[in-house]
């Protein structure tokens, strides 16, 4: 039985009861609400719980006011994607064009109609989840389904922040289809782009740890970023890709390498210094590559780096 997909989730934020309660009871129907009574807890509920898809947030609260909670989260990378819609007595027309300033998405002053309350939070839901199928799409290779190289860039560089901060190990595994331009000319680039597909599917279904990412590099490369991971880890890894490739056994008839499909990898750990680039890490697996390629191909090739 396929379930149905959650709806989406609304943080209300106000201080005064009644309009919390107002708002949840009209809203629950079509969506998954939570509350915070103040700019504080709202900001730690965005922080350790699920994101929320839209934001009511009041202005006039004691502890944080509600332009210094919208400020912080679209501040952070995290959190600042979020919609947010001012609900608030502020009816000026200056406080409504400095809250817009913030980034919010829209501004509704009280006492507010509730079906027009609801229309927007409707209309902005779905503005949301359109953003979102966007963006999804923007970070998938086309040919393979998997992550592409610029969402890879992108984990990279939290990844790599995230061990710095916590000087935890990364790793990263360069791979490459030996001899695949040789693969193309033979079998033609049809067959060539089935070959891919199998490769990234075998390797999606491989690398499935939390945290882990598989992502097309380009061509034929393939890359894997392994949050806090040691050579150890990264070795054997490759080296089961590498195994499973081969035992796949997808005929390759112009390879030096195998009478099958085979890949060269090149892994590299570390834990990141502060002065330290992600480019660091990339760049040393992409030599470790180089390595097994020079070495004969259809092996994996790594060390560890200080």
């Amino acid at each position: 039985m396929t379930s149905e997909p959650l709806k989406p989730l609304i943080l209300i934020v106000d201080d005064t009861p009644t309009n919390i309660q107002i708002l949840a009871e009209n809203l629950i129907k079509d969506y998954r609400v939570k509350v915070a009574a103040s700019g504080e807890n709202a900001l730690r509920i965005v922080a350790q719980q699920e994101l929320p898809d839209l934001i009511l947030l009041d202005v006039m609260m004691p502890d944080i006011d509600g332009y210094e909670v919208c400020r912080r989260l679209k501040n952070n990378p995290q959190t600042h994607a979020i919609p947010i819609i001012f609900v608030t007595a502020l009816n000026e027309v200056a406080n409504e064009e400095f809250g817009l300033n913030l980034g919010a998405m829209d501004y509704i002053t009280k006492p507010f109609y509730l079906p027009v309350v609801k229309a927007r939070i409707r209309n902005h839901i779905r503005l949301k989840q359109l953003t979102d199928t966007l963006e999804s799409m923007a970070w998938i290779d086309g040919l393979t389904g998997i992550p592409n190289r610029r969402r890879f860039d992108q984990m990279l560089e939290i990844e790599w922040k995230r061990a710095q901060r916590n000087q935890l190990p990364l790793a990263v595994i360069m791979v490459d289809i030996d001899h695949f331009k040789a693969y193309n000319d033979c079998h033609g680039h049809g067959e060539g782009d089935v070959c891919l597909k199998q490769v990234a599917t075998m390797f999606a279904a491989t690398v499935n740890r939390p945290g882990d990412l598989v992502a097309r590099y380009g061509g034929e490369e393939f890359v894997i970023l392994m949050p806090e991971t040691d050579t150890d880890g990264a070795q054997q890894l490759a080296d089961h890709l590498r195994h499973q490739i081969e035992s796949m056994q997808i005929p390759h008839t112009s390879s030096s390498a195998s009478c099958w499909v085979t890949i060269s990898l090149g892994y590299a750990a570390l834990i990141p210094k502060p002065e330290q680039a992600s480019s660091t890490l990339l760049d040393d697996a992409d030599n470790m590559l180089y390595q097994a390629k020079n070495l004969g191909r259809n092996r994996a090739f790594g060390y560890c780096l200080g």
